[in-house]
């Protein structure tokens, strides 16, 4: 066997256990009873330290470069790429800090369930102040390893090549932007008559009946995945089990109807990856800007977009019972492209939801650097966010305790999903351009044209690519906010 495939073999059964633990995530996240949480914090970390055996094998390094000399064709070539760039992640970290760090993380996470349900930030203050500890920890390792500061080297792990230096300019733009736009696009609101509201109750039991109609229509596939109930929304899963969940309000269906979309959005992206790559390096998503791209294009771009909604509107006056002028697709859509001010990012429209992700940005920067203690969070979100937005939560529950991502050590991540929303704005633009019919065909439910445009733009080549050039393959060009700013513009002020 040559190098090159025992290193194929080795990272398949890898991606085996990655799988395996998503799957118990989602489980503990969906399914699990409470009294289960000791045992799966226990089973997690086991799967994680032979995860990180694996990953660190020495081994590995020896066949790494063996391959090097080996002839490959272009998708080989770019496996061997992306198992280089996981080895050096992989080896930065000690096989103890792994297993700790898991530990508290899962331990913090169920922490927070309790806490923020009770509005007690106190409770979840020492777990969570273990959890960045240990993240320092993890960052000091790998920014030596690969020789980059402590935040770009846990970001390099969820956006591969991402940087302080390049998002800060794109971040910094923003935050210049949105202020006195978000105040014309509140004064423009304003000026028209009032939305008509929608008045509930909307049974759960009807929301998910509708909810899975629209994931059909989008092209998900039911025998490879599955809609649930979390407390968080999320996908995991791979090509072949894809999970995604959603939560529900009975006072407000349009909320879990558009978590269901942005959801799915990223399972069709999981669904579309090259199936001849699967459990291979090149074949997985090519990072997490790319995986929000799929959510927010298809929840943003095109799931509140005017053609859709025309075809939405009927279906859920029809579903609910609705009667009068508040379930005309005009209201809806205004519903759906209402601006305000607010505390909670998922729920976030696409003006203000850069400002959610600026600020936890740079939070957890601060944090990691130790410029911010974990017990005087709560502070600086508020100050923060008055900043930002304007507005300040009355309690940590709606502040810094509404995501999970920190609880069990996911710093770094915060970033891809504005950058997402950025990407999401350029695909659907380029899309657009080459598909004319992409925008009529929303308008009949039909999801297929931009999905077939999709699949072998963005989906079908995986991590084939880095992502500007994936990027420019796509659309002619890297990354660019002014296309992201004209969108904003042309949907909430040229409308």
């Amino acid at each position: 066997m040559s190098a090159y495939a025992a290193l194929e073999s080795h990272y398949a059964r890898m991606a085996h256990i990655s799988g395996a633990l998503e799957i118990l995530h989602w489980d503990m996240a969906a399914m699990m009873p409470e009294g289960g949480a000791d045992d799966r914090a226990s089973q997690l970390a086991t799967l994680k330290v032979m995860h990180h055996q694996m990953a660190t094998d020495a081994k590995l390094g020896e066949l790494l470069s063996a391959a090097e000399g080996e002839p490959l064709d272009p998708w080989q070539a770019a496996n061997l790429r992306e198992m280089k760039r996981e080895w050096r992640h992989a080896t930065a970290v000690p096989e103890a800090l792994v297993e700790s760090l898991s530990k508290a993380g899962s331990t913090c996470e169920m922490t927070w369930r309790a806490a923020r349900k009770a509005d007690d930030f106190a409770a979840l203050a020492p777990k969570l102040q273990i959890v960045i500890d240990q993240v320092r920890e993890v960052a000091a390792a790998k920014a030596e390893a690969l020789g980059l500061s402590p935040y770009d080297a846990l970001m390099d792990q969820y956006e591969p090549g991402g940087r302080q230096a390049r998002i800060d300019p794109l971040f910094d733009e923003l935050a210049r932007f949105l202020p006195s736009f978000t105040d014309e696009v509140l004064a423009a609101q304003a000026a028209k008559p009032p939305i008509v509201e929608l008045e509930g109750p909307f049974p759960v039991e009807t929301q998910r009946a509708v909810g899975l109609e629209v994931m059909g229509m989008m092209g998900f596939d039911f025998s490879r995945g599955r809609l649930d109930v979390s407390h968080h929304p999320f996908c995991c899963g791979s090509g072949g089990d894809v999970r995604i969940t959603t939560r529900y309000d009975e006072a407000n269906f349009t909320k879990a109807m558009m978590g269901v979309v942005h959801e799915t959005g990223h399972a069709l992206y999981e669904m579309g990856l090259p199936e001849a790559w699967r459990g291979q390096p090149v074949g997985a998503a090519r990072g997490m800007s790319a995986h929000e791209s799929q959510s927010l294009l298809m929840e943003m771009q095109a799931g509140r977009s005017v053609e859709f909604i025309q075809c939405l509107a009927p279906r859920v006056k029809r579903a609910f019972g609705g009667d009068g002028p508040a379930w005309t697709a005009e209201n809806l859509y205004r519903i759906y492209t209402r601006v305000r001010r607010d505390f909670i990012r998922v729920d976030a429209d696409e003006v203000t939801y850069p400002a959610h992700v600026i600020l936890r940005y740079r939070l957890e920067k601060a944090m990691l650097s130790g410029d911010l203690q974990v017990k005087d969070l709560p502070g600086a979100w508020r100050e923060g966010m008055l900043a930002l937005l304007g507005v300040a939560p009355d309690t940590d529950r709606d502040g810094c305790m509404q995501d999970i991502h920190w609880m069990d050590g996911t710093l770094g991540y915060f970033p891809t999903y504005t950058l997402g929303a950025m990407t999401a704005a350029q695909l659907f633009q380029a899309a657009c351009e080459a598909d004319s019919e992409i925008k009529p065909a929303l308008s009949r439910g039909d999801f297929g044209p931009l999905l077939g445009w999709l699949r072998p733009n963005m989906h079908g080549l995986g991590s084939l690519y880095e992502m500007d050039a994936l990027l420019t393959h796509a659309t002619g060009k890297p990354l660019d906010v002014e296309i992201f700013k004209a969108h904003l513009t042309a949907r909430y002020l040229k409308a």
